[in-house]
């Protein structure tokens, strides 16, 4: 009977392997041993540091990216021999030819810059009580919520020093227009936006987000702009690139949440933005309150049957996975008392209140199954606490919207179009 019978290596045979190995690892080396570097400046000759540097072989689809330091200095190393183009920062990129082991320097521009000028004016600040925004009530809050969410995108600009409101925006205005960099226009944009300067602020945002293609927050930002000027089919496309731009990134989809304008709500890739983010987290109590929330304000009917009990079941998910959400126990009270189950209703009304005995609407909709099931005493109660409480919060709105400053805009003369040759 054959049998196979290893025998172990001798030294100086493994010892030749391993010199072919590192012989043939050579040769590889050597063919891949090529280089590019150089500066990145802007066109005033200025260091961009941090700028993205892109390397593309012509005969590939891979394409290399390199962070050029402070000093604006960027190195691709290890490359191949062949035809490459390179490019900087939106700018046109530019063919390099690689020989074997050859180093290249060449400088690139970054293309920063506004291109032309801002088509409006920041003139001042008008009457501080002044809102601003449109739709209804519930609009106008979720106009502000995004307006919020946007400015703590934004991080610590050197270009901006304690000062007025007035005073901050053009320093970030200033900032953008020395060096357009995602920071500084994300910053002048939300800047505005805050101040509820929806049509300007958008115009910063649509040009950053054509320098900066792949910047979340820069889409972000338009898609509140757009939301805020009443534009919801630019905003719906906004926010939704922007769910899709990194989709396992729950950011976007919390703000994709807070939309209340029935024009995107009732859109089918709203509630498809929404489940996905159920899919993908689906241990977030947030992610399975906002899906259950989509889900119910697309529900066809009385005769769908199947939703209710979904959206009954997301709800449930989201108070398991936590308990001190008391917005899912108000959706899940309007769940049961649509379906005309008093008592889980109250049950419910009562849990959303004992976390958040401010929720106004708790109240009011607890008073109402209160007064449906005979209980006309606490009914009474419930209903004037309503009462006190949407006095108190509209009175504590309107001090929110009173410190905010909105900025009187002016927009640049244009001059009239040359006639057509």
């Amino acid at each position: 009977m054959a049998c196979n019978v290893a025998y172990p290596l001798s030294r100086p045979l493994l010892s030749g392997l391993w010199a072919a190995f590192y012989f043939l690892a050579g040769i590889a080396a050597a063919q891949n041993s090529g280089a590019l570097e150089g500066s990145v400046r802007d066109a005033q000759g200025r260091a961009c540091g941090a700028a993205t540097v892109y390397l593309q072989r012509k005969s590939s689809n891979q394409i290399l990216t390199s962070k050029a330091g402070p000093d604006g200095r960027y190195r691709f190393t290890g490359l191949q021999p062949g035809d490459y183009l390179v490019r900087a920062e939106s700018g046109a990129p530019y063919p390099i030819s690689l020989a074997d082991n050859q180093t290249k320097e060449f400088d690139l521009t970054a293309q920063y810059g506004f291109f032309d000028e801002p088509n409006f004016i920041v003139a001042g600040v008008s009457d501080p009580g002044a809102r601003g925004g449109h739709g209804s009530d519930t609009v106008l809050r979720s106009t502000e919520d995004l307006a919020k969410a946007t400015a703590e995108l934004t991080g610590e600009s050197p270009a901006v020093q304690t000062g007025s409101p007035l005073e901050t925006v053009r320093a970030y205005q200033r900032a953008a227009e020395l060096e357009a960099s995602e920071a500084h226009l994300f910053d002048w944009g939300a800047e505005l936006l805050v101040h509820r300067a929806a049509e300007p602020a958008a115009e910063v945002f649509a040009k950053g987000h054509r320098l900066f293609p792949h910047s979340q927050r820069l889409l972000l930002g338009l898609a509140a702009a757009r939301y805020a000027r009443g534009d919801y089919e630019q905003a719906a496309q906004r926010f939704f690139e922007a769910c899709d731009l990194n989709p396992e990134d729950p950011g976007p989809y919390m703000f994709l949440g807070k939309v209340q304008s029935v024009e995107i709500t009732t859109l089918p890739p709203y509630l498809e933005r929404l489940e996905r983010f159920a899919k993908l987290r689906p241990d977030s109590a947030w992610a399975n309150y906002y899906y259950a929330v989509g889900l119910s304000k697309q529900r066809k009917g009385p005769e769908d049957s199947e939703t209710p009990a979904r959206i009954r079941d997301l709800l449930e998910k989201a108070v398991r996975l936590d308990p001190s959400l008391a917005a899912a126990y108000l959706q899940l009270g309007i769940l049961y008392s649509g379906q005309n189950d008093d008592l889980h209703a109250i049950d419910a009304y009562q849990k959303a209140i004992e976390l958040n005995p401010g929720m106004d609407e708790a109240h009011y909709r607890l008073g109402q199954a209160y007064g449906r099931t005979g209980h006309k005493e606490e009914a009474r109660r419930e209903l004037e606490t309503y009462e006190q409480l949407s006095r108190n919060l509209q009175r504590e709105i309107e001090r929110q919207r009173s410190e905010v400053q909105q900025f009187v805009i002016e927009l640049k003369d244009k001059s009239p179009a040359a006639p057509p040759r």
